[in-house]
């Protein structure tokens, strides 16, 4: 059998959720590579719900969880019941659920808590030396979890996100769409996909070397 990587999505939607093609392309390299998938994600409310066809907030709320779900084909479990025992690495796509969900970043920036559970399984992925990916605006809310150990993570090259992830005691390093930043130390992969765009087939690139590379280093 493959190598047991879990994907941790955040929602479904680019404005409040997972941002859906880098979380299918994920799925797709990774199923592409023999990989086996272990889908996740918290089992909480969503900070809010976006119409996406207008961009603007919604009266109506939504669990992560349940949202996630659409992305997974129903086959997800809740993060609270993951360890990194049970993986050999774990890949965060981004989308606003990532910095909404899985942190705060969005509304706090450096300030940002990092979802209580979230922060458990990235602690526990680094404490055994299991790579972590990382792709768009992810890398800030892994940022904040692991601040304290300096890891080095790409957003692409927005001044003010980078600033603020590298308040937060992370390094920041430029990238291509097409390119991935490798943190050999931490073993945590980037790569800046709709933080740089500007369609599917360029984010793919890098999203593809991304799951490479967090494969290698499984």
């Amino acid at each position: 059998m493959g190598k047991k990587i879990g994907v941790l999505l955040s929602g479904c939607g680019v404005f409040d959720g997972s941002e859906i093609h880098e979380a299918v392309l994920t799925l797709l390299f990774l199923d592409q590579a023999g990989a086996q998938i272990i889908c996740m994600a918290p089992n909480i409310k969503q900070m809010h719900v976006i119409d996406h066809t207008t961009q603007s907030m919604a009266d109506e709320q939504r669990n992560v969880l349940v949202e996630s779900a659409r992305i997974a084909r129903g086959d997800i479990v809740d993060i609270e019941s993951v360890s990194a025992k049970q993986l050999d690495a774990l890949i965060i796509p981004g989308g606003f659920g990532a910095a909404k969900n899985l942190s705060d970043f969005a509304m706090k920036g450096p300030d940002a808590k990092v979802h209580p559970q979230v922060q458990r399984l990235l602690d526990e992925m680094l404490a055994a030396r299991k790579p972590i990916g990382a792709l768009c605006i992810a890398p800030a809310s892994v940022a904040r979890a692991l601040g304290s150990h300096h890891p080095e993570v790409t957003i692409g090259t927005d001044v003010g996100t980078a600033s603020a992830i590298e308040s937060m005691g992370a390094k920041h390093v430029a990238c291509k769409v097409d390119g991935i930043h490798v943190d050999k130390a931490h073993k945590i992969v980037t790569t800046p996909a709709y933080m740089l765009g500007p369609s599917i087939r360029h984010v793919a690139v890098g999203i593809e070397k991304l799951v490479k590379k967090v494969i290698d280093l499984a």
